[in-house]
């Protein structure tokens, strides 16, 4: 993650054009001309050596040879001369280039790669940040540079656009400036040598100009960094992703059913999702989205209103939701009077959740006063305004009726404007009103969808999940035992008691299974056990083993078990003469009237590392095709999204009389799988089905477990796209008599938080925040408590008081920059145990911490009267020097 020298790329003073030409139809005639032509006010350079002049510029042989060191390169050179030129542009000084020769990944005899690699060693000394190869460029519109082969320039905006596809960025060019839409950044990252997805969302974050980022996805390589800085750039902005769907069925590990289940595409929309961003399938809806989610006032709830001037189109529109599962608004029953008033002839309205028809004449007062009664209607989140145009109303008449309405209005309102030329101006009113226009009822819903589906993901970044109580605290030792077992006598596929045990370490409930080596062994068991028993044939090369008799239910004899065992022993022996026999399991029969066969699995992708699956289980499984992916870590908020995203969600609510199942010890099941995935590395897939569950709790019946070697030439955790919570980082001390805990924040400290802010005064408020507040904002409280530890960390100071809760005594904060130069601090004591020493406890702990991970230097400021800071950290070595007018003081410790 490093955001280092990138702003030479998009803000430099002056260009060097290395390769320019004025061979007609060459790469290098037309960066020239887009460079000249673009309006650029610093200084351009050429470099070519075969020519003394190009265009209008003076050309120089070398870059050698130029009067200064160009801030950015554009270098469209054979691909053999670049490592040797970049070196060179490294030794003047340059720290940003362009390279768009081609050829340096793809040659079949590997020298492309070759020159890359040499590409990027010639760069490392010298920080030079390099954009490409295969680069179609980059442009700039509002310092008019256009450093690129795009045919067309861009209008100036505030939309930041990255493309990982040179040809898609020159025609969503051509798309957007024929519909106006301008950019701040409009770049092509080629094959992505050094800047790549995760750098640019770090640099865009925080780049002012850049209103919304969009993205084209084609492939990731660096899951952890993309996510790392995708999750970080979606707090301050929107950030879209375009992505085609891959057609892939599963996750390529198809020996489990879990792995069969979650495709590349379920995968990637559960990383989007978890990041906070919102994916679009086309560029038709990329720039609608934005349209979409730059003019709309934000969403506070998922009821639409749809009102229009004719039955027909308000019926498309409300199908169109109801097929995109969305919700409409159940109208109030003053609502429904008062639009019962304005509507002719006692046409009054049919329903309280159908589209409100205004009629096929409806003029602009009717428009403007249906609309301000569903505005007022507690029910309505966001209003559909369709208009149809007619013969008596005129479409700019109705648009300056609701006009006033949508820039006034606290809810989203969403427009569309059927037909051509006859309603563009109408378009453009409710455009400049900042109402989102749309030139049909589905495109209209398909747009408040997308802000549906946008606060839905925002909120999961940001909500703030409940305190975990009464959850199990794992036995990861043995767990790790006896996967070190299995794996020393090389066995990658768990056996089933060797499963069962792990599961129990980790706190799930199991049902009574033994192993039996043979049919008599079997019949022991089962009577010790106690009938009714189910039987299942062990062996490790066939998974579905009810496919062929492999498991028989119910049996209530030794007569019934022997001839069971027997049967299964034949049928295997007979269908797969080649798999290995490991005896039989035998089980007490769980039957529960109420239950429900569920599936809670894990897989692992190439990309994103281990994955989640939740949904209907049983044998069916895989027709079903009921089931939601999610990324581990998991807490109760994600565990309970995973679950909702799911039809089976609506039948473990109960229904009719089945009562709801144990919804607390489902998640608790998905949160604990969770931990075991992030725990041991060399489990790549799980599979609980059937996860039977009911009013009275969740039960493992069957279970799979397969290993693989780890790969130990990183962290283990480098295979998970986010990093759980750091365990390894806990430390208890001894203070004031007594144990205290020293750990990372997480997300269930958000009571403990908010309770530890309302112990601050108003000054230890203000001297943390620099402003004066009385509340911390939900979002606020998400943004403390749910950090990305790969980024910062936040220690807290924490003890169970007199009534066993976990309270927060104090706090300790760092955010180091995306190159780990600089770490900025924040340390806050309770205010009742100041002077206690645990503000020099906290920052000791961010010291260690920051020295740990390579951080160069620990800053921060402090207000004049916040003296006992200051004091504190002089005694551990910082530099303290006072800043400006109000003295604020700013204070340094250096690392490194």
């Amino acid at each position: 993650m490093s955001v280092r020298n990138l702003q030479y790329l998009f803000a430099p003073k002056s260009v060097a054009l290395i390769g320019a030409s004025e061979r007609p139809g060459s790469m290098g005639t037309t960066l020239l001309d887009n460079l000249l032509g673009g309006g650029f006010k610093g200084k351009l350079y050429a470099v070519n050596p075969k020519y003394e002049q190009v265009g209008e510029l003076p050309c120089y042989d070398s870059v050698a040879d130029l009067p200064e060191a160009p801030e950015l390169a554009v270098i469209c050179t054979p691909p053999a001369t670049v490592p040797q030129l970049v070196r060179q542009l490294g030794e003047r000084g340059t720290r940003a280039a362009v390279v768009l020769s081609s050829g340096m990944a793809k040659a079949r005899d590997g020298r492309g790669r070759s020159l890359r690699q040499a590409a990027l060693d010639a760069a490392h000394p010298y920080l030079l940040r390099l954009l490409g190869p295969n680069s179609a460029g980059l442009l700039a519109p509002g310092l008019g540079l256009n450093a690129s082969v795009a045919h067309s320039g861009a209008l100036p905006g505030r939309i930041a656009f990255v493309s990982q596809s040179g040809s898609l960025m020159t025609g969503v060019l051509d798309w957007a400036r024929t519909r106006g839409i301008g950019f701040s950044h409009f770049i092509s990252l080629g094959d992505s040598s050094d800047v790549d997805l995760g750098d640019m969302l770090d640099y865009l974050a925080s780049d002012g100009h850049a209103g919304a980022i969009l993205l084209h996805v084609d492939q990731l390589r660096y899951a952890r960094k993309f996510m790392s800085a995708a999750r970080a750039a979606a707090r301050s902005k929107p950030v879209l992703v375009l992505k085609s769907r891959s057609g892939e069925d599963g996750v390529r590990a198809v020996a489990s059913e879990s792995g069969a289940l979650a495709s590349e595409d379920d995968v990637f929309d559960a990383a989007v999702r978890r990041a906070g961003m919102l994916r679009v399938y086309t560029t038709e809806q990329l720039f609608a989205a934005v349209e979409t989610l730059a003019y709309a006032r934000p969403l506070h709830g998922e009821r639409l209103a749809i009102v229009s001037n004719g039955a027909g189109p308000g019926v498309l529109a409300r199908d169109a939701l109801r097929y995109g599962k969305g919700t409409a608004a159940t109208l109030s029953p003053e609502s429904i009077a008062q639009l019962d008033a304005l509507l002719p002839g006692g046409a009054g309205v049919q329903s309280a959740n159908l589209p409100v028809n205004l009629l096929g004449g409806a003029p602009p007062a009717r428009y403007a006063a249906a609309l301000e009664i569903l505005l007022k209607d507690p029910q309505v989140d966001a209003v559909l305004v369709v208009h149809s145009p007619t013969a008596t109303v005129d479409s700019r008449e109705v648009a300056n009726a609701i006009a006033p309405l949508a820039r006034a209005a606290s809810r989203p309102i969403l427009s569309c404007w059927l037909g051509g030329a006859s309603v563009l101006e109408a378009r453009t009113i409710a455009a400049n009103a900042r109402m989102p226009t749309f030139r049909t009822p589905e495109d209209g819903v398909a747009g408040f969808l997308q802000l549906v589906n946008y606060r839905r993901n925002q909120n999961l970044l940001m909500e703030v999940p409940p305190s975990m109580v009464g959850h199990m605290a794992p036995d990861r030792s043995s767990a790790r035992a006896l996967v070190r077992e299995a794996i020393a006598n090389k066995r990658l596929l768990l056996s089933d008691p060797e499963t069962k045990a792990i599961l129990r370490a980790y706190g799930l409930a199991l049902v009574e299974t033994r192993a039996a080596p043979d049919v008599d062994a079997a019949v022991a068991v089962a009577r010790a056990i106690g009938y009714p028993v189910a039987v299942k044939i062990l062996t490790p090369d066939v998974m579905h083993k009810s496919d062929f008799g492999g498991v028989t239910l119910d049996l209530d004899s030794d007569d019934a078990v022997r001839a069971s065992a027997q049967r299964m022993k034949k049928r295997l022996d007979e269908l797969f003469p080649q798999a290995r026999f490991d005896g039989f399991s035998v089980q007490a029969m769980c039957r529960r009237a109420n239950g429900h066969e569920l599936i809670v699995g894990a897989a692992t992708d190439p990309v994103f590392g281990p994955v989640l699956v939740f949904g209907q289980g049983g044998i069916a499984v895989e027709v079903t095709d009921d089931y939601s992916v999610a990324l581990p870590p998991l807490n109760l908020v994600l565990a309970r999204d995973l679950v909702d995203r799911t039809r089976v969600a609506r039948l473990l609510a109960g229904y009719r009389n089945r009562p709801p199942a144990n919804l607390d010890a489902i998640l608790a099941v998905l949160i604990q799988v969770s931990r075991l995935v992030s725990d041991i590395p060399e489990i790549v897939e799980l599979d609980i089905n059937p996860l039977l569950a009911d009013s009275k709790g969740a039960t493992v019946l069957d279970a799979r477990v397969r290993l693989a070697l780890a790969d130990r030439s990183g962290s283990t955790l480098d295979r998970l796209a986010i990093r759980p919570y750091p365990r390894e980082l806990e430390e208890t001390i001894a203070w004031n008599g007594a144990p205290l805990l020293l750990r990372p924040i997480r997300p269930e400290d958000g009571p403990a938080h908010l309770a530890f802010f309302d112990a601050l005064t108003p000054d230890d408020i203000r001297y943390r925040m620099f402003v004066r507040i009385r509340e911390l904002q939900p979002s606020q409280l998400a943004r403390f408590t749910q950090i990305d530890y790969d980024r910062e960390m936040a220690f807290i100071a924490t003890r169970k008081n007199a009534e066993g809760v976990n309270e927060t005594l104090a706090v300790g904060r760092v955010v180091a920059d995306p190159d780990n130069t600089s770490a900025e601090f924040a340390v806050t004591v309770r205010s009742d145990l100041k002077g206690m020493g645990l503000g020099r406890i906290m920052m000791t702990k961010l010291i260690e911490y920051c020295r740990a991970r390579g951080t160069g230097e620990i800053v921060g400021e402090a207000l004049p009267q916040n003296s006992r800071i200051v004091a504190m950290v002089k005694k551990l070595g910082f530099e303290v020097t006072i800043d400006g007018e109000e003295g604020i003081r700013k204070m340094r410790l250096a690392l490194r």
